[in-house]
């Protein structure tokens, strides 16, 4: 059985396609990771690799995020099981941690350059 023409544009659609959009995915823009904080009085974006410790309100108390040596967490909640606390840092683009109880939610987004998955960098 031979290959059709057809057969062979299409293979070629869909092998192009996947370049195209494996580029656009891993592509590094090299931007700075920056640290998004929600709450209940509004939202906030600092830079990842600032140093500073950020209070947010909610409606059991106050939620303090910790943003230190590249990293984010959530410090303390008035929370009752504290999940968020026990969650530790987060580093990477796309990670968060929350404190649902509090509504609070604390989000990682940017690029770093230099993307890993299964231990290759791209």
């Amino acid at each position: 059985m031979r290959p059709k023409i057809l057969d062979i544009v299409l293979l070629a659609l869909a092998l192009s396609a996947t370049v195209f959009v494996s580029a656009k995915v891993f592509a590094g823009s090299g931007g700075e990771v920056s640290v998004r904080i929600s709450g209940t009085e509004g939202e906030w974006a600092f830079p990842l690799s600032r140093d500073l410790e950020f209070p947010v309100k909610g409606p059991l108390g106050t939620t303090v995020v910790e943003i230190k040596g590249g990293r984010a967490a959530v410090e303390s909640s008035p929370c009752p099981n504290q999940t968020c606390v026990l969650a530790g840092f987060v580093d990477k683009p796309g990670q968060w941690v929350a404190c649902l109880p509090n509504h609070v939610f604390v989000r990682l987004e940017g690029s770093t350059g230099a993307e890993k998955l299964d231990g290759a960098t791209f």
